[in-house]
């Protein structure tokens, strides 16, 4: 057995099933998922480098993401001088120093330690916003996405996509949103910041389509407080009242999730 097929064997789903065009795979605990997911991103990495010569992905921020995110930045699987990155959300008016900055978690997480081609970030304290979300438009257009490595929020949103403003046919690649109440709830449970005031009102947000526009989408969700909306998402229906539902559309993606977010289905 070589060493791939063993470390996917150490680490396999306990379950696996199909929501409409979604894989789901269903695992014992975080820890296996992350591991998992680790192999999995890796292994396609390494394969469109081989193909390609260069690869570009979108990567997620959030608490979800951060056992993955450190099991790839240990990995020495990838040529990321091949990389090319991005992230999907930044709030309007932050600077990269403040410790909620997307910006600063993706620096100091990820660039800093895998020295990719390049990793291009979205200026939540831009003068021009409108300017900003063109800008970031023009580098995702550049070259194809390949990845897209994202979660799923408490509200069922993918990156900012909000259910009051998560279009499934936005024409928009970047665009500029106000945040809702159970998001910027979120945020706080999750110790980005003290109190709901201090939750910036809006933010930068690469759409709904151009999340769906890589070539391939895994999608990491692990947690109890996960479990509604990873129900919602797999067996309500497909609407921008939940817009990870999405995702059932989406037979590039796969969906990873462990016993506690799926203790509802």
């Amino acid at each position: 057995m070589t060493n791939s097929a063993q470390s996917a064997s150490a680490f396999a789903p306990v379950r696996t099933f199909l929501a409409d065009a979604l894989s789901v795979r269903v695992y014992k605990n975080q820890p296996d998922l992350a591991s998992d997911v680790t192999r999995i991103v890796e292994e396609y990495l390494v394969e469109v480098i081989a193909r390609q010569g260069s690869v570009a992905a979108i990567l997620a921020t959030g608490n979800s993401q951060i056992q993955f995110l450190d099991n790839l930045v240990r990995s020495g699987r990838v040529d990321w001088s091949k990389v090319t990155l991005f992230h999907m959300d930044e709030y309007l008016g932050m600077d990269d120093q403040h410790k909620a900055s997307f910006r600063r978690y993706m620096r100091e997480k990820v660039e800093s330690k895998l020295k990719p081609k390049a990793f291009h970030y979205i200026k939540g304290d831009c003068l021009e916003p409108y300017a900003e979300s063109e800008r970031y438009t023009r580098l995702l257009e550049a070259q194809p996405i390949d990845l897209c490595c994202l979660g799923i929020g408490e509200n069922g949103h993918l990156a900012f996509n909000d259910p009051p403003v998560a279009n499934f046919d936005d024409k928009w690649k970047v665009k500029l949103v106000q945040l809702d109440t159970d998001c910027k709830m979120q945020q706080v449970r999750e110790g980005h910041f003290p109190n709901l005031e201090a939750v910036p009102p809006y933010a930068f947000t690469l759409t709904i389509p151009a999340l769906c526009s890589a070539k391939k989408m895994v999608c990491v969700a692990p947690e109890t407080r996960k479990a509604k909306p990873v129900k919602a998402t797999l067996q309500g229906p497909i609407s921008s009242a939940c817009p990870a539902s999405i995702l059932r559309k989406q037979s590039h993606a796969v969906l990873l999730i462990d016993n506690d977010s799926a203790a509802l289905l």
